[in-house]
């Protein structure tokens, strides 16, 4: 039975993905099953740290340059099966929404 580095392969995925996070694409494009990968989400924990961990090697330095990190609310208000919807504070509604948390960098 062949190995998954789940931590490495995930976060080189998030970093890698232009628009698609859904597990259906990222099962599209491996050897990994949606369910696989879904198991691995509910009983692991990513951080911030570990996918800047991953990806600051690839990081150009530049005085001309930023990194910029842009974060917001997808509304999923009638969206009650999804299961990476919560109750988040939206910025732009000014309430509790339920919602999908993304951060573009």
């Amino acid at each position: 039975m062949q190995v998954w580095n789940q931590k490495i392969d995930y976060c080189q995925y998030l970093i890698a993905t232009q628009n698609n996070y859904t597990l259906t694409n990222i099962a599209e494009h491996s050897e990994w099953s949606h369910d696989r990968i879904n198991r691995y989400l509910l009983e692991e924990k990513l951080t911030p740290a570990m996918l800047w961990e991953n990806a600051k090697s690839q990081i150009v330095m530049s005085e001309q340059g930023y990194i910029i990190f842009d974060d917001t609310v997808l509304d999923k208000s009638h969206s009650h099966k999804i299961e990476l919807s919560q109750r988040l504070y939206s910025g732009r509604q000014k309430r509790v929404i339920r919602g999908i948390g993304l951060v573009t960098i």
